[in-house]
């Protein structure tokens, strides 16, 4: 079976683009004002998620990941208030994607740092997780790593605290929950170890483990052991998720390049593969040759 490759968030084209708006623009207006400017930024990013919906289903696209920022404001009072009446709306949209089994996953921004040594920045990376649990809940997402929330362990040689603040967070965050390995704080083995131990899913991300363990290829046994080792925190190891790039001006940089030119072999095993480039939907054009070919061959 070929592996399920992801678009994330929006389309190199314009054809999946997404509205936004500055804290200092809202702020220039009075409440009523500001609740209209995010009720129509809303309801047109909605829009933009159904046209996202249906673009993955002409590309025969199984993952979509929301952008992190789909509703402004969101994690305060005002956006929770203006949220609310899409409900139902929203509950189509999600039910639409389970339908065509689109899977929909989240990536909270780099805001979040669960294993902070202040609890300002633990509290507040709370409130942006739980944004997202919300907006999964009001796609009507189930509460499981299939509608998949990543993020980054956060601040190096903390993953005691990283574990413990796991264990405390609300089921609507901690059934999605998932923790990518990345360049600097946690290698692929650290983040295993605290998947493990924590009880939640592993995105093992292979340029991330290159560039941290200084590698020359992707072929490196590590990189298929670390593959195999990341499917075994899945709870249905079909489920699990992988994320693949290539460095833009060398092998190692870790600065993402336009397409990709270069795939891990192992990933042809990869139930579901984010394609982190620039140029996204070619990137993903581009590779269904790679999988096809590569299943073949199997």
């Amino acid at each position: 079976m070929q592996p399920h490759l992801g678009l994330v968030c929006i389309t190199a084209s314009k054809d999946v683009r997404y509205r936004t708006i500055t804290r200092k623009r809202l702020l220039e207006h009075s409440l009523d004002v500001q609740r209209k400017l995010l009720e129509d930024i809303y309801r047109d990013n909605i829009q933009t998620l159904d046209n996202a919906m249906r673009y993955c289903e002409a590309e025969d696209i199984k993952l979509y990941r929301l952008p992190s920022s789909i509703f402004p404001f969101a994690d305060e009072d005002i956006g929770r208030e203006v949220l609310a009446p899409f409900a139902a709306t929203l509950g189509r949209s999600g039910r639409r994607a389970l339908e065509r089994g689109i899977r929909l996953v989240m990536h909270p921004d780099q805001f979040v740092v669960l294993n902070s040594d202040s609890e300002a920045v633990v509290a507040n990376s709370v409130k942006i997780l739980q944004m997202h649990a919300d907006i999964m809940d009001l796609l009507d997402q189930p509460r499981s790593p299939w509608a998949l929330l990543e993020i980054h362990g956060g601040k190096g040689n903390r993953a005691d605290a990283l574990v413990e603040r796991i264990a405390a967070l609300p089921d609507a965050i901690r059934c999605r929950l998932g923790l990518e390995n990345d360049e600097y704080a946690y290698g692929a083995e650290e983040i295993h170890a605290i998947c493990m131990r924590a009880g939640v899913p592993m995105v093992f991300d292979a340029h991330h483990h290159i560039v941290h363990d200084k590698l020359s290829s992707y072929e490196d046994p590590s990189v298929g052991a670390m593959l195999l080792k990341a499917r075994e925190t899945w709870r249905d190891p079909a489920h699990q998720l992988v994320h693949i790039s290539n460095g833009r001006d060398g092998f190692n940089d870790r600065q993402h390049s336009d397409l990709i030119g270069v795939m891990p072999s192992c990933y042809l095993a990869a139930p579901y593969i984010e394609i982190e480039a620039k140029r996204k939907e070619e990137a993903i054009r581009g590779l269904r040759g790679w999988s096809r070919a590569g299943v073949a061959a199997g």
